[in-house]
């Protein structure tokens, strides 16, 4: 069973964002752009394309919200080893996902990297069972990192994200340990419930908890 394998899920969200977590629940770029009523070439220029850098965005409202950058998508590279898609549809697939780690140890390596090192991050760390007791129907699961393609770009397309029912996780087990089995779970548009399925909420900076936020 996947949240035997895996107890814990983990989330890299903006500083400072727990509060509107609680309050909106863990939105997908795509529901967080429906939440501000963004749309025509603005939408299309965050949605649809590379960000370079965040990108904020404000609501008189709901008001500011920080839509990270996808530096590690390269453009040319993503273009060589899609497929099935076209970029856009690509930018436009990923963002409609809310994404998760399955290993503390995979996430905390992002954490020390050099994009976000110095950058004071909110960890959320949800149990998987109870997240799948309520919305298994629109998980998805992938055995990549499929927002980068640094380095060795691994081919990716329509058989990239699959359900749980579908995803050869035995292959995978075969081919690597338990532990990268699976590279991420993704849920659909947005998990409105999230704080019920939390169990801890940290700061987190340099790869090092600096604040426990809040926890079960």
């Amino acid at each position: 069973m996947l949240s035997e394998a895996y107890p814990r899920l983990y989330h890299m969200a903006e500083a400072d964002s727990w509060d509107s977590i609680q309050r909106y629940g863990l939105l997908s770029t795509t529901a967080l752009l429906d939440r501000f009523e963004y749309a025509g070439a603005e939408r299309e220029r965050i949605e649809s394309q590379r960000r370079s850098k965040n990108v904020v965005i404000e609501h008189p409202e709901y008001g500011r919200a920080v839509i990270r950058d996808n530096i590690p998508m390269r453009e040319r590279a993503l273009e060589q080893c899609l497929q099935g898609y076209t970029p856009r549809e690509w930018y436009e697939l990923l963002n409609r996902r809310v994404f998760f780690w399955l290993s503390r140890e995979r996430l905390f390596r992002l954490l020390r990297a050099r994009e976000y090192r110095r950058k004071r991050q909110t960890i959320l760390t949800v149990n998987t069972e109870r997240l799948l007791q309520r919305h298994a129907a629109r998980v998805s699961l992938s055995a990549i990192n499929s927002g980068a393609t640094l380095y060795t770009p691994q081919p990716r397309g329509v058989d990239t994200f699959r359900s749980i029912e579908d995803y050869p996780i035995g292959y995978w087990r075969r081919k690597r340990s338990w532990k990268d089995a699976v590279v991420e779970l993704t849920v659909d548009y947005n998990i409105p419930d999230i704080r019920d399925l939390t169990l801890r909420v940290e700061h987190v900076e340099g790869g090092e908890t600096v604040e426990v936020l809040w926890e079960r």
